[in-house]
């Protein structure tokens, strides 16, 4: 790895960023050449100074992590994302690797480990596809939702199409000429009729359903 990968941080919380701050600065792989509050202060900074790796919060205000991070693969595709979080459920991981981050590190692993581990992910050896697969793995062995058409309106079946063929909320609330917030309304309700828990399960099982994982 190259001494002095630029590093742009992204977290809410001020405490955090001097902590993550403090840990580069002491190591001399890492130079962290700005700080983001949150998630949209966070595409603008990269967009302007051009980070080598982004380390990025998963819970922000104004645009969350897996929203700037989708954002800023969009236009620096070349930039490593690294989400920084304190969950480790299935979905929040998997549902990050899906929107572009090269990986994970726990908030909470002692400053060696996370140092190490941020290190592995920044050389591009961490596999994140195997984590996802493992994720995609469980999600299939759950006992499988009723079918869609038995539980669900004919609006509901056009949103969970559109879902199947990734299409963000904006573009399902064009193409269906409904607001983002009657979209959002009808992906909670899909859900909750079919048993799922997030928006990554939600296109998984839709995907499955119009065979596109085939």
């Amino acid at each position: 790895m190259k001494a002095g990968r630029r590093v742009l941080l992204a977290d809410d919380s001020p405490l955090a960023r001097r902590a993550v701050r403090t840990l580069l600065d002491g190591d001399g792989e890492f130079e962290v050449v700005g700080e983001a509050k949150d998630g949209r202060e966070a595409v603008s900074l990269a967009r302007e100074l051009r980070p080598n790796l982004v380390l990025m919060d998963l819970n922000m205000p104004r645009c969350d992590g897996l929203l700037a991070t989708r954002l800023i693969k969009r236009e620096l595709p070349d930039t490593t994302v690294v989400m920084l979080t304190v969950s480790e459920e299935a979905g929040d991981l998997f549902e990050a690797i899906a929107n572009g981050a090269q990986g994970y590190l726990l908030k909470s692993l002692e400053p060696e480990e996370w140092l190490a581990g941020l290190r592995s992910l920044a050389r591009g050896e961490a596999v994140p596809r195997v984590l996802a697969r493992r994720i995609v793995m469980e999600f299939a062995a759950k006992a499988p939702p009723p079918e869609p058409e038995h539980v669900l309106t004919a609006r509901e079946r056009e949103v969970l199409g559109l879902v199947a063929a990734a299409k963000t909320n904006r573009q399902v609330a064009s193409a269906l000429h409904i607001s983002e917030q009657t979209v959002k309304n009808h992906v909670k309700s899909v859900m909750k009729k079919l048993g799922l828990s997030n928006r990554v399960e939600l296109a998984l099982y839709a995907r499955r359903l119009l065979g596109l994982d085939n």
